[in-house]
């Protein structure tokens, strides 16, 4: 069994195991937690009533945070033509298309997302097994195939996330830093919520919004009231 350090304990102490917060004082707690010398990440995981078996409950999706996570991601665009022009313009970090593909299957992966343009994905197709393991694959259900590029790059820029649910129908994302404070960090989780309810499968029985816990990078979770925020 993994031991925690003194600074973890100390900071799990100041969490009631058995209460479930309201949002602020929830986040007021788990900001409290933090002990690392670096900024930490928040993270959320939200439980939801779905199956992800079935392919209507599988959800998937991406949402722009007000307040951005934290960090500008690299983005890389595969297109060519005026599309590629587009996104330059548009604040993508890198841009191609075969040159592109060609570096990534010499081991090349020095950026955070990719948008593609759909008729790309023939050549994008061929780094799969790279990219999908890692999270990075354009998929058309986050938005990151498309032809609207200077749309999606800008978004992205400013705080478009992309989230899955995993098999046990969790869906795990980052809301930002510790330093953004309890009110941006609520209004980011605000957007994650209100998304994944307008997602909400009508084959859905039951509770949909099951629990969400917050932590810091290296510290404990702490349970949020999901009735304050339905």
């Amino acid at each position: 069994m993994a031991r925690h350090g003194k600074k973890y304990l100390a900071s799990k102490a100041k969490i009631d195991r058995l209460k479930k917060y309201a949002l602020d004082e929830g986040l007021e707690t788990v900001v409290s937690t933090s002990y690392a010398k670096f900024d930490e990440s928040v993270d959320a995981a939200v439980a939801l009533g779905v199956d992800p078996k079935k392919a209507d409950q599988n959800i998937r999706g991406s949402v722009v945070l007000p307040h951005g996570t934290g960090k500008v991601p690299r983005v890389l665009a595969i297109a060519k033509g005026e599309k590629a022009k587009e996104a330059e313009e548009a604040g993508a970090d890198y841009v191609g298309a075969e040159d592109m593909i060609a570096k990534i299957q010499e081991g090349w992966l020095e950026f955070d997302k990719v948008v593609a343009t759909p008729d790309t994905m023939g050549i994008v197709g061929r780094v799969a097994k790279i990219l999908g393991p890692r999270g990075l694959m354009p998929n058309a259900k986050t938005g990151t195939v498309t032809f609207e590029l200077a749309k999606v790059i800008k978004e992205i820029k400013l705080g478009k996330v992309d989230f899955r649910v995993d098999k046990g129908g969790v869906v795990h994302l980052s809301i930002g830093r510790v330093s953004f404070g309890v009110p941006k960090l609520k209004d980011n989780l605000i957007a994650v919520i209100d998304t994944l309810q307008k997602m909400k499968p009508s084959t859905s029985k039951g509770t949909y919004l099951k629990a969400i816990s917050l932590a810091t990078t290296m510290g404990p979770g702490v349970k949020v009231n999901t009735l304050e925020i339905k």
